[in-house]
């Protein structure tokens, strides 16, 4: 049996916040380790809870969540930050990546979905909803030549990087490709130690370095 993932909650709205924290309480394999309300309290506490997987709200009272995540990667946090928020706006998104989240979900996001992103960004993945992922697709979608990194890749591997710079979670590409969830796993793992790398932003960054925008994933 793995570890349960541990999960912090940072939601000012009262309703929400109990509405995560029965999501993950009533979820094998998953547990509450810390609730806040506010970003200061999180500030506080999260480095001592060290959770694995923090789900934050931006528009928050006080410090907002963007700073929030800002100033616990500045504490050397090593917990994984997912944007949870009805913010959908270009610049938001932009500024929660920059600021170090590696996933953005809208809160309209079902129960089951929710739990898989969070999986998702423990192992390793970097969730957003495919309103958003359309959204950060679209900023970058000049088409360049790739480097030559990708040159070591197979043509599978090739076509799965692809579908994963487009925002593609692992679950559809399995669908697309007509393979299992397992292998795409496999084949992501194959190409992050082809490329020397270990996460998939870093994966996209390297073979599509003429894609991102200035300064946008660099700190992922």
């Amino acid at each position: 049996m793995s570890e349960n993932i541990k999960v912090s909650i940072v939601e000012d709205t009262e309703s929400i916040r109990h509405s995560l924290q029965a999501i993950i309480e009533g979820s094998p394999g998953y547990v509450i380790a810390g609730v806040y309300e506010n970003a200061e309290d999180a500030l506080e506490d999260i480095p001592l809870k060290k959770p694995d997987v923090v789900l934050m709200d931006i528009n928050l009272p006080g410090m907002n969540g963007i700073e929030c995540v800002k100033m616990l990667k500045q504490k050397k946090v090593t917990s994984q930050f997912l944007m949870c928020t009805v913010y959908e706006e270009d610049e938001k998104v932009f500024e929660a990546l920059k600021a170090g989240a590696m996933g953005y979900i809208v809160k309209k996001t079902p129960p089951a979905q929710l739990l898989e992103a969070i999986t998702d960004l423990k192992n390793g993945g970097s969730p957003m909803s495919s309103q958003i992922a359309r959204k950060v697709v679209a900023s970058f979608n000049q088409k360049k030549s790739r480097s030559k990194e990708a040159e070591s890749l197979s043509a599978r591997e090739n076509e799965i990087l692809d579908l994963l710079a487009k925002g593609f979670r692992y679950k559809e590409i399995a669908e697309k490709l007509f393979i299992s969830t397992e292998t795409v796993r496999r084949h992501v793992h194959n190409i992050y130690e082809k490329l020397h790398v270990s996460s998939r932003t870093d994966a996209i960054n390297k073979v599509f370095r003429n894609n991102t925008l200035p300064g946008l994933f660099m700190t992922l």
